[in-house]
Order: C-alpha cells, then structure tokens, then sequence
C-alpha cells in the first residue's frame, strides 16, 4: 500500500520528535487542564519523563491514574508561591535527577475593564502568570543550564496587543515576554534556548475560570469554544517550536495579524480590538 505523501511526513516528524524528546526530562507547570494536560498527553508517548504541578488535587490524580505505568511525577502546588514551587522543582529534580526542559504554563485570565476591577485581581494574575515563571525558572535554572536545555513561556498575542478586560492579562504576558527576551540574551552563551509561545484564542478552561472584578471565577466563556484551535494541535506546534530551537511561536493567523497590524498600524489596531470586544459600548467578550 503506497503511504501518501502528508502521511509519510506526519510519520517522519513523528519519528524526529519521538528521538527528540525520548528520556528528555519536562517540568511542565499547570498540568492539569487546557494545553499543560494536552503536552504531557503528547510527551509521554513520545517516551518524554514527565512533571507537572497544578492546584486542583483531585485532576492530579486523575491525571496519574490515566498514565499509571509512565514516568509522570505530580505535585499540588500553586506557583504564586515560591515555597510551592520550590517543592515542584525541588521534588522533580529528586525524582527523575535532571530537567531538561520547563514549559511554564500555568496561567489564569481576567475579564473586567480598569473602572470596576479590584486591584488585588490584577495582583494574583501578575503573581502567577508572571511570578510563578520567574520562580520555576530561577530555581531550575542551574539544571537547565547543565542539560543545554530549554526554558518555555506560555504567553498570549495579550503580550502583545494589550486586550479591553484584560488589562492585568496584558501586563502579566507583556512582563513575561520582555522577562524571556532579556534572559534568552542572558543565556545565549550557555547554548540554553528560550522561547516564549502565543497560542491565540485555543480552546480551554481558561476563559471559564478567568477571574471577574470580584477575583470569582466566571464560569462561563464569552467565546464559541468550539471554535477554536484545540489544545492538541497547540501542544503539537509547541513541542516543534522547542524541538527547532525557536524563539518565538505565534499560531493562528488571528494572532498573527493582529501583532502585523498593531506594530505597523496601530491606531487601526485600537478601532479592530474595540469592535471586536464591545457592543453598544459594553464588553461583551
């Protein structure tokens, strides 16, 4: 049987990704949902040792029991603490003796303009989004530069273009971009690649559990979910990214555009945002 031609190289990128990240050792914060479960869902197959931390117990054990005989180490924690984080780095070293690669994911959103949030909403989102990457970074550094690995950023196109409703977003993503940009120029001479990834609009929890001006969860996402890219297909274009060394990845030609327009047209940029997020002058995703 004759294997048509985009089969024979999906197989041999599967191929050059499984000898890749085969025994790689991946720390991956925020594990247990969206694109952080989609990434260890792909990494284990390829043979990848896996650790991950998330805040929710009962998704952990769910997640370990779905990959019960695969090198899968879980830890509850919460990266807006150091101490937690610290036991996540700490324990992964511990287990598996290296780390090879740390994808810093976890990440929450917000959706409430300037006038009716409460501020310490946009302090938690600066704490985790952007906080808990330092934290994990700093204290996996001395093994991520021994290995000659890889440092990850999950940021968002909101590190870019700065989002109506998101302002706390914005700044979190916008400060973990400039952050990866300053110490990939760092590292450089120590062969540690940094990349940092803007998924686009991907279907996940994130808008469900993004906080309202209250710091509640608002339980419901304002965009069609269906819609949007999966988290599978993002985990396939950011293991690529890290496996060809990348520097930045940005996917959806949504995304694209609007980093395109924002930087060369940016007063347009200002009227499409505004479109798109209102009507009748109420924020309506």
């Amino acid at each position: 049987m004759q294997i048509g031609a985009n089969t024979h190289l999906f197989l041999r990128k599967m191929i050059n990704m499984k000898t890749f990240f085969h025994n790689k050792v991946v720390a991956i914060t925020g594990g247990s949902d969206g694109i952080g479960k989609a990434l260890i869902e792909t990494l284990l197959p390829l043979g990848a040792k896996v650790a991950t931390c998330a805040r929710n117990p009962d998704k952990l054990h769910d997640l370990k029991a779905t990959f019960p005989e695969m090198p899968l180490h879980c830890v509850v924690a919460d990266v807006s603490n150091y101490e937690d984080c610290k036991l996540f780095i700490d324990g992964t070293l511990e287990t598996f003796g290296c780390i090879d690669i740390l994808i810093n994911n976890a990440g929450i959103s917000m959706r409430a303009e300037l006038m009716d949030v409460d501020v310490s909403v946009i302090k938690k989102l600066m704490d985790i989004n952007f906080m808990g990457s330092v934290y994990c970074t700093k204290l996996a550094l001395h093994s991520i530069i021994a290995q000659k690995g890889s440092i990850v950023g999950i940021s968002s196109i909101a590190g870019f273009r700065g989002l109506p409703g998101r302002s706390g977003y914005s700044a979190s993503k916008f400060a973990l971009n400039g952050w990866l940009e300053s110490i990939r120029t760092e590292l450089m001479p120590l062969d540690v690649n940094v990349l940092w990834v803007c998924p686009g609009f991907t279907k996940s929890n994130i808008r469900n559990a993004a906080l309202n001006k209250n710091a509640q969860q608002q339980g419901e996402s304002p965009l069609q979910e269906n819609e949007l890219m999966s988290a599978e297909t993002c985990a396939m274009h950011i293991l690529t990214a890290i496996q060809k060394k990348k520097r930045t990845c940005v996917l959806t030609f949504k995304g694209k555009q609007t980093i395109f327009i924002n930087k060369f047209l940016p007063q347009l940029a200002d009227k499409l945002v505004r479109k798109f997020f209102y009507h009748n002058g109420k924020l309506v995703k």
